[in-house]
């Protein structure tokens, strides 16, 4: 069997926005000549301010912006409530080779080369809302909806049949998730650090209540996971003039269950992930961000009726890192618009990710 988790690697969102850095100018002091006096007389200097410096909050929080991880970034004001809607696309392709026979010879094999050709297309729209409980504390709600559609071209080397072409599609309600963030510390000095606790759950349609047709293979895509999920995290953000560093580190626990039938009880396997980057502002409207993304996804494991549990044949540990790119663009006082662009960098990450996010300040 082939088990499959949809979902919380698709969230995104998820760009830099930075309130426009800029350095002061220098002030100076001038030595100038007047006649009959002797010596010369110290002009005091006039300083200048040359851009703005950077906004801080004024509950004590950092400065305002947007990470290009998803689970990180800055809390929302007490009192103020946030809406934002996402679209976002996601391609991925895998070819692979498949053999089945023995080799007499180093350059010599006896029996049967299979090619497999799978591409997958993924949209999601959702609408996130936040609301600044405190001036530490903020709550999310995330619903999604998901459109996905996969094909595979399967064919023999040596072309003794007809390529077979196999698509499926599949639409709904993904998983829901909800989530809470707590600024640790007030700053102004060193880093600001914001604790994070993630739950999603199977909203979305699993892959085993979906039926098989008659090649064993389902009728349709899921939309959700089929397991509830707890992520809790660690954020930080360094503000450093004329740019904002941060970081993050996470832990995503997804919880065993009890399928049925002939699938058992199975754990589609815990992941740790690590993020880093950078946002740099370009005016006081735009900044541009890059950063990296990597998650490590351990083996699922089942257990059969009657049967210990073991880890489900032909799995492996997975690595899933993308480069992140981000642009962000302040379109008034209460609106942003964010557009972020991954590319995987291993070869369980998608091919390509791009996020729109429009986040609105009510």
């Amino acid at each position: 069997m082939k088990l499959e988790t949809v979902g919380n690697s698709a969230r995104g969102g998820v760009l830099v926005f930075v309130t426009c850095f800029s350095p002061l100018a220098h002030a100076a002091t001038a030595q100038v000549d007047t006649p009959g006096v002797s010596g010369s007389a110290q002009v005091e200097p006039v300083p200048q301010t040359v851009g703005r410096a950077p906004e801080a909050d004024k509950n004590g929080g950092p400065p305002a912006i947007e990470t290009l991880i998803d689970y990180a970034g800055v809390l929302t004001p007490k009192g103020k409530f946030v809406i934002e809607p996402t679209l976002q696309y996601a391609h991925s392709s895998v070819y692979r080779i498949g053999v089945e026979g023995y080799s007499v010879l180093p350059a010599i094999l006896v029996g049967a080369i299979q090619v497999e050709d799978t591409s997958r297309d993924t949209y999601v729209t959702a609408l996130t809302t936040r609301y600044g409980l405190t001036q530490r504390l903020e709550l999310e709600a995330r619903i999604p909806y998901v459109w996905r559609t996969d094909s595979t071209l399967t064919r023999n080397v040596e072309g003794t049949s007809t390529p077979i072409l196999v698509s499926s599609d599949g639409q709904g309600l993904g998983d829901v998730e909800v989530a809470g963030h707590y600024q640790l510390n007030q700053g102004p000095t060193g880093p600001y650090y914001v604790a994070n606790l993630r739950v999603k759950a199977p909203t979305g349609e699993d892959p085993f209540g979906i039926p098989l047709n008659n090649n064993g293979l389902l009728t349709r895509l899921p939309t959700g996971s089929g397991f509830w999920g707890v992520q809790p995290s660690l954020n930080a953000i360094f503000p450093s003039d004329p740019a904002v560093f941060y970081g993050n580190l996470s832990y995503l626990w997804n919880m065993k269950r009890d399928v049925g039938g002939d699938y058992g009880k199975i754990d589609p396997g815990d992941a740790i992930g690590f993020g880093f980057g950078m946002g740099l502002s370009l005016n006081d409207k735009a900044s541009f961000s890059l950063g990296y993304d990597h998650s490590i996804v351990g083996k699922p494991r089942q257990q059969l009726p009657g049967e210990g549990e073991q880890v489900v044949p032909n799995s492996r540990i997975q690595q899933v890192g993308s480069v992140l790119f981000g642009y962000s663009y302040r379109l008034g006082a209460r609106t942003g618009f964010n557009l972020n662009f991954a590319i995987g960098a291993t070869e369980d990450a998608p091919d390509v990710q791009l996020t729109l996010r429009l986040p609105m300040t009510l």
